[in-house]
């Protein structure tokens, strides 16, 4: 049986005629729309950090003053029929492209590429394996599967520069919404000695320790675990045995806050708190976050209108 093709119908438009042309379409009976606009690209982005790595530059420039209406037909007789009684009136240019079901575990891998981040890393994912590494640079192969954390956002970038300056042979670190482990499993290549990762997603536990082989690093200096350390105390106490000196959370805004006021009983005294994953007009709101729980900013880091935050316990 072959697989069903749709068209995607896409009519451009501006942002004070976006509620005109959505009405019409719903009049004429299309009920499943989409609606794109620039602001409403950056809340979701802020709110679903898992398709942050799909996103680059090239993508932002795209949605610049965005303001566009998008629905689906059947790429047939019956939906082409459809597609000119839900066009009815509605006096805008269009374009359609046809899509089929794709494999969308997979389809990305192609853009997906070795890349040099800070001074010392370098990210690799695993199918690059084996092709040269830059003299001077600190090898990372990962395989993200399902989860977050290629490198390739701004938000993983941010924190792994950090990550580079605040790493220090021997120390402890705590990856919290470690997504693919990709910041933990970094930290142990510069010279950590210990570390515990956490997401509350339960794929991550198998993506960050498959990446952690990956690697050459064993459970014995690596522990990954799913929950939220906000809630759950029998982690937080399997967590806590001993302090951290580092604690990484390249999250989002609305998730950091409560941690800031989770992290630092988890923290050794003058610890560090590596936070990023924070669009740059919330940058303030998380850092007097940090500060009303014990935790000094240091350092403030930006790209692309995201934000890192460093800060100190004590």
């Amino acid at each position: 049986m072959e697989d069903t093709k749709w068209l995607e119908v896409s009519i451009d438009t501006t942002e004070d005629k976006l509620e005109e042309v959505s009405a019409r379409l719903m009049a004429n009976g299309m009920t499943g729309l989409v609606i794109e606009d620039e602001a409403e690209f950056r809340r979701f982005l802020e709110q679903n950090r898992q398709y942050w790595d799909y996103v680059d530059d090239e993508l932002l420039e795209r949605m610049r003053g965005v303001a566009r209406v998008k629905f689906y037909v059947t790429d047939d007789a019956h939906g082409r029929a459809q597609l000119e009684e839900y066009l009815r009136g509605v006096e805008l240019p269009y374009t359609t492209a046809v899509l089929g079901e794709n494999d969308w575990a997979h389809s990305w891998q192609k853009y997906y590429k070795p890349m040099a981040v800070g001074r010392q890393l370098y990210v690799v994912p695993e199918w690059e394996r084996g092709k040269p590494v830059p003299e001077g640079r600190t090898p990372v192969y990962l395989n993200p599967g399902l989860t977050f954390g290629t490198g390739a956002h701004a938000s993983t970038q941010l924190c792994l520069a950090g990550l580079e300056q605040a790493v220090r042979p021997g120390c402890r670190v705590l990856d919290l919404g470690c997504g693919s482990g990709i910041l933990s499993i970094a930290a142990l290549a510069l010279g950590a000695e210990y570390a515990a990762a956490v997401d509350i997603d339960p794929k991550a536990v198998d993506v960050a320790y498959e990446n952690a082989a990956l690697n050459g690093i064993g459970r014995e200096r690596y522990l990954v675990r799913a929950g939220n350390v906000v809630s759950d105390r029998a982690l937080v106490a399997e967590l806590g045995q001993r302090p951290y000196d580092l604690v990484l959370a390249n999250i989002v805004a609305d998730v950091i806050i409560p941690l800031s006021a989770a992290a630092p009983a988890l923290m050794a005294q003058d610890g560090l708190f590596l936070c990023s994953g924070i669009i740059d007009t919330r940058t303030d709101e998380v850092a007097a976050a940090l500060e009303r729980n014990g935790l000094r900013v240091v350092e403030k880091r930006e790209q692309n209108g995201w934000a890192s935050l460093a800060a100190r316990k004590g």
